[in-house]
């Protein structure tokens, strides 16, 4: 595939642009600090989609939904259609590169009610993404706890735990974008050189490992369902769990350096390198297994770390996860920036209760602090249920997928029904746009179904999926919001004519 980073409207050729210009041509005074570069950019969304934290975290679910092979196989085949949707999406952030992203990219291309369903899936994804991200890392750090010190992780306990990661991440947000891109840039070499580790480790110390015939065909179904072709594709939900939140790249536009560029090229490489690195874990992991059942009814509540402590001992298990937690804390305070950035675009746009609060930004730091603060504090209230219910785990990290994942879709789909309107960004696809855009649109909505289905039998309170309940409550969100702010929110045509431009000036504090 050929890729290409000439500017083209249609069949015809345009200059590049400054980035500080074309944000004023989609309507915007730049007033956050562009100070990313292309690998921070790319960092970010790497550090969001953290093959160490969504695999890790979903081992025990890919155990019994289809075990080993459906895991190693799913993996490789998701990650290919999740490449085509991030190719596709890249070629649209080219076209726009705002904070607002996805939300914006639709209310252009589709108009203000596109926009406006759009943004409202696109921030319950990803403040239900906080919110799963920090308390997986909350439930990691229970079990090294426990290792340790003999602690008993209650929920009450791991509930402190996660309000205690959410402030230190406010805190770190809060320092500006380039510390934000620092931590994020280290974040890259500690997944990378994390997989390494705890891979090789695993090669190398154990006595004894799965064949790779277990390892790929073994197939196991713990779920209650006897189709075993459903319960593959319930399966699957492992690997396109892991690969959300690459749209970082971006809400980050505005703050990355030749962002036209930068930024599709971010989600394109977040992708596939995630790809690699993580088909890499999971073989590492899956081939360390020492007793399967043991592993899926682990005393710690956490499978990949009785496959650490049944493989290395209590000791180098121990060391492993500190490894794992890191790259979770990593995670989690990027998907802080990203959600921070999104709360403030669409507030910028007046799609939010008290927009004129979550717009403002530090003079000092030009970061969004209030968006920052709003973005934690909710992801906070999502989780509370989790102190009464463990299945309100599954359903914070419904919330997440089943908001993101057909946001992904939405401007895709509205760029091909657009035609030739469309104009291409310097980043594009070439006479493979179609192809790969409506390959991204249908794999969106196949997994999106998915989502959906329930996983466990019978379907009980506790083991229903409740996906579709969060799909509902946003969507009755959106729609009762939208007509109390229907009147005032709107994307501006340039700026200088833009309705908010006065307001947008005063909001800088």
């Amino acid at each position: 595939m050929s890729l290409s980073t000439s500017n083209r409207k249609g069949a015809g050729a345009a200059p590049p642009k400054d980035e500080e210009q074309r944000l004023r041509e989609l309507g915007y005074q730049p007033v956050l600090a562009r100070r990313m570069g292309g690998f921070g950019n790319f960092a970010i969304s790497f550090s969001v989609i953290s093959i160490l934290s969504g695999c890790m975290t979903l081992y025990g679910f890919g155990m019994s939904t289809g075990g080993p092979s459906v895991m190693l196989w799913g993996w490789a085949g998701v990650g290919l259609f999740v490449l085509c949707v991030g190719m596709a999406l890249a070629e649209v952030t080219s076209a726009y590169p705002t904070s607002g992203a996805l939300y914006y990219m639709a209310d252009r291309l589709g108009g203000r009610k596109w926009g406006w369903y759009t943004g409202w899936l696109n921030l319950l994804g990803l403040l239900g993404a906080i919110a799963g991200i920090d308390y997986g890392a909350a439930l990691f750090t229970g079990a090294l706890m426990n290792l340790q010190w003999g602690f008993t992780p209650t929920p009450g306990k791991t509930m402190i735990i996660f309000v205690c990661i959410l402030l230190l991440h406010a805190v770190l947000n809060l320092f500006g974008v380039r510390l934000v891109s620092v931590l994020n840039s280290i974040s890259v070499w500690w997944h990378l050189a994390g997989v390494a580790v705890i891979v090789s480790v695993l090669a190398i110390v154990p006595d004894h490992h799965q064949s790779p015939s277990f390892v790929f065909t073994e197939f196991v179904n713990d779920t209650g369902w006897e189709n075993p072709l459903y319960v593959a594709a319930i399966g699957l939900l492992l690997a396109q769990y892991t690969f959300c939140g690459y749209d970082a790249s971006a809400h980050l536009s505005e703050e990355t350096s030749d962002a036209s560029v930068s930024a599709p090229r971010g989600i394109v490489r977040s992708i596939w390198v995630s790809w690699l690195a993580g088909f890499v874990l999971l073989a590492g992991l899956t081939f360390a297994i020492q007793d399967y059942a043991g592993t899926q009814e682990s005393a710690t509540g956490v499978p990949p770390a009785q496959i650490l402590i049944d493989a290395l001992g209590t000791s180098g298990a121990t060391a492993m996860l500190l490894i794992v937690i890191a790259a979770q804390l990593f995670c989690g305070n990027a998907e802080v920036a990203a959600t921070s950035r999104m709360v403030f675009a669409f507030s910028r746009d007046n799609a939010l209760p008290g927009s004129s609060v979550w717009r403002k930004v530090s003079a000092r730091t030009q970061t969004p602090v209030n968006a920052v603060w709003l973005s934690v504090v909710v992801a906070g209230v999502l989780a509370l249920p989790s102190l009464y219910s463990a299945t309100a785990y599954g359903a914070v990290t419904a919330i997440n997928v089943i908001g993101i994942t057909p946001a992904y879709a939405i401007p895709i789909y509205l760029k091909l029904r657009a035609g030739d309107r469309f104009e291409r960004g310097p980043w594009h696809l070439g006479r493979w746009s179609k192809a790969v855009g409506w390959i991204a649109v249908v794999w969106v909505v196949i997994v999106t179904v998915l989502f959906l289905l329930p996983q466990r039998s019978p379907v009980t309170i506790d083991s229903m999926n409740y996906a579709s309940v969060a799909l509902v409550a946003v969507l009755v969100l959106a729609t009762v919001w939208w007509f109390v702010a229907r009147g005032s929110y709107g994307t501006p045509s340039a700026y200088g004519n833009a309705r908010e431009q006065a307001e947008i000036e005063e909001g800088i504090v």
